[in-house]
């Protein structure tokens, strides 16, 4: 497969990862964080807010491989 069709094979799964991701983190946020501490609410929007990066990794890393 191309490097160029991987691409836009990785955009769209990560757009819908993202779609699905989003919701479920903002659900979260609002109904337990926002009774935590603003110190400990500070951390985990910082971990919700880089935590999604981590299972889309090896789809990047897929999209980006070199053509043979």
């Amino acid at each position: 497969m191309r490097r160029r069709t991987r691409t836009l094979i990785g955009t769209f799964a990560i757009i819908g990862f993202v779609m699905i991701y989003a919701p479920l983190a903002m659900a979260l946020a609002d109904s337990r964080i926002s009774q935590t501490p603003p110190a400990v609410q500070t951390v985990i929007y910082c971990i919700l807010g880089i935590a999604w990066i981590f299972p889309l990794m090896p789809l990047i890393k897929w999209m980006e491989r070199p053509d043979r």
